[in-house]
């Protein structure tokens, strides 16, 4: 198989993406009593490697003797063609072995649009698509990450879902695993005593039935052995949790090319469109001096030049000062480089960024998301435009000339007028440049604007609220475009066609399924890449499967509506969300939960206390 596919790979762009091999890879003997796992990004190689989660379990699973984890990613349309053409099966990097003769396929679900990769992977692997069709010979699909808390639209394709975070989850799934394989028992007896384990949803033990009107009229275990409520699982202490102390160091680009350490999950802040804040309740933090260690270790096993410290929200850590300056006075005089991801406005510090510019200067990013006060509230981002003016007049009196401001449009209750203020924020930002003294500001100034279209998720106070239609959207990009046609700056959009797609399978159910599979027969795939997204041979899809994409994107839910995610137990309760939807429609805050308690849930039943 290796000399096979050595003998093609001239043919490709990229090679790099499928020869393995590099520093910091695994390789084990195989044998009999080996479990033969593959870590399957559905995407292609520059972007899976640029995953943090990839690598902690990818490093996790190899520190267990009897377990190999090899990855898999999605071949490149190039590379795809050839496989097909020689009728070449889709294989790992570290082995070259077709996944067919693997035991587990685990699939991490990070984007919608890239549930069509997973078909294509599938079958490329010579896998049925739906377990149904899958024998005792195929391996076991699992799948898990934020796209899996609505495991629905993929129910009848993956065996196992594994809900929340997956360090000790997976641990105890091999463990059962193992006892199955050695004992000689099947499928059929794994899923049994895997479905025992919390966090685990296996949905062929689950039938939904709908109402007249297409909406779900109930959601019914086939055994009452099975959980109604599948609960997620959580790392409770992520100081004594794995961490890598080593990653693989690719041999070409890839889109996160440096050293990564996660300094805390969670968010407190509570924004009301954002699903990750909402489903990895609670906070944890990582102690600095853990962090530092971690940094070391990483930055000495492979020679990246840049540190990385990965949260939700960077500026909420407790010891981010003291974390940022221990990193510059330990690498500075190496000119490693420290990146720090996920700045707040209200909380941007000019002495943090003054410690940070010591090594190198980068561009700013920042995300307002919304142009106005009032709709800043409707969604709670608790910042206000004092704290932008404030930022960038510092930022540009120390230097940089690059700032990037992110915002959504299609947010609930936008008007145009809160377009305009996108706009204004945006000269407001030329200006500050300009009045900047010009023996202290840097020539070249640069300004990007970019807007993504809402979004509404699973487990956000939004996601009873109705998507923008494609045609509202295309109106507002062409105003906005209109109105930023400035010198210094650039605006940038995204396809409003690729997120009512998202829209679609974000908050669908599992008769989007045969959707899903029509539309891969006719040939989608990479859907999240512009150039390849085929957005009319997905409505022919929907029309022969008889499904309507706008009952899952564009209408509005009753509070009593059941929503085809409410099997799922995230912590943060149905009446929190409720709530915070009903403060939206009044422009009224929540504080940051830091503060004192919001009331969410999580407390009862995931951590037994205060956060």
């Amino acid at each position: 198989m290796k000399e096979k596919i050595e003998e093609i790979l001239y043919k490709v762009e990229k090679p790099s993406r499928y020869i393995g091999g590099e520093k910091n890879s695994y390789k084990k003997e195989i044998n009999e009593n080996i479990i033969r796992f593959g870590f399957a990004f559905p995407d292609i190689y520059e972007v899976g490697m640029s995953h943090l989660g990839m690598h902690i379990i990818y490093n996790l699973l190899n520190e267990v003797d009897d377990i190999f984890c090899e990855r898999i990613f999605a071949p490149w349309i190039d590379m795809e063609g050839i496989l097909r053409k020689e009728n070449l099966p889709l294989f790992t990097l570290e082995t070259y072995t077709q996944i067919k003769d693997l035991d587990i396929i685990g699939f991490t679900l990070q984007y919608e649009l890239s549930y069509s990769n997973i078909l294509n992977m599938l079958n490329l692997g010579g896998i049925p698509l739906r377990s149904s069709e899958r024998n005792e010979s195929d391996p076991i699909v699992i799948a898990g990450g934020p796209c899996a808390y609505n495991p629905e639209p993929l129910a009848e394709i993956v065996d196992i879902f594994l809900m929340g975070e997956g360090e000790e989850l997976l641990i105890e799934f091999f463990d059962i695993y193992r006892k199955i394989k050695k004992d000689g028992l099947g499928k059929k007896q794994l899923l049994e005593k895997v479905s025992k384990i919390e966090g685990v949803y296996i949905p062929s033990f689950y039938e939904f039935r709908y109402a007249e009107d297409g909406t779900i009229k109930a959601f019914v275990p086939k055994n009452e052995e099975y959980p109604a409520k599948i609960k997620k699982r959580i790392v409770k202490d992520i100081n004594k949790t794995f961490y890598p102390e080593k990653v693989i160091v690719p041999f070409a680009d890839i889109v996160h090319d440096r050293a990564m350490v996660e300094i805390f999950r969670g968010c407190t802040r509570g924004c009301r469109f954002c699903q990750a804040g909402m489903i990895y309740r609670p906070i944890r933090e990582r102690k600095s001096d853990k962090v530092l260690e971690l940094a070391d270790k990483l930055l000495k096993s492979t020679g990246y030049e840049e540190i990385s410290i990965s949260s939700l929200s960077t500026s909420d850590y407790s010891q981010l000062n003291e974390l940022v300056r221990g990193l510059i006075d330990r690498y500075i005089s190496k000119r490693i480089g420290v990146s720090v991801p996920s700045l707040r406005l209200d909380s941007f510090s000019i002495k943090l960024i003054e410690e940070i510019q010591k090594v190198r200067k980068t561009g700013l990013t920042f995300a307002p998301e919304a142009g106005t006060q009032r709709l800043r509230d409707v969604i709670n981002k608790g910042i206000e435009e004092k704290d932008l003016t404030y930022a960038v007049t510092n930022a540009f009196e120390l230097g940089w000339n690059s700032v990037k401001l992110y915002f959504m449009i299609g947010l609930p209750t936008e008007t145009f007028e809160d377009l305009d203020g996108i706009a204004d924020l945006a000269k407001k930002v030329v200006d500050i440049y300009y009045k900047t003294p010009k023996e202290n500001r840097r020539k070249g100034l640069k300004v990007t604007i970019s807007t993504s279209s809402f979004v509404p998720k699973p487990f956000t106070p939004f996601q009873w609220e109705p998507q923008d239609e494609i045609d509202t959207l295309v109106e507002k990009q062409m105003y906005l475009k209109d109105k930023l046609k400035l010198k210094k700056i650039t605006y940038n959009y995204h396809d409003s066609k690729t997120s009512f797609l998202e829209g679609v399978f974000a908050r669908g159910d599992r008769r989007l399924c045969n959707v899903l599979i029509k539309a891969f027969e006719k040939g989608c795939r990479f859907d999240g890449w512009q150039e390849q997204f085929q957005y009319d041979r997905w409505m022919e899809a929907f029309s022969e499967c008889g499904v309507d994409p706008h009952f899952y994107a564009n209408r509005k839910r009753d509070y009593k509506e059941i929503l085809p995610w409410d099997h799922i137990d995230v912590g943060v309760t149905k009446k929190y969300l409720i709530n915070e939807n009903e403060k939206a429609k009044d422009e009224k805050l929540t504080r940051d939960c830091r503060l004192s308690c919001t009331g969410c849930g999580i407390n009862n039943g995931f951590i037994g206390g205060v956060c």
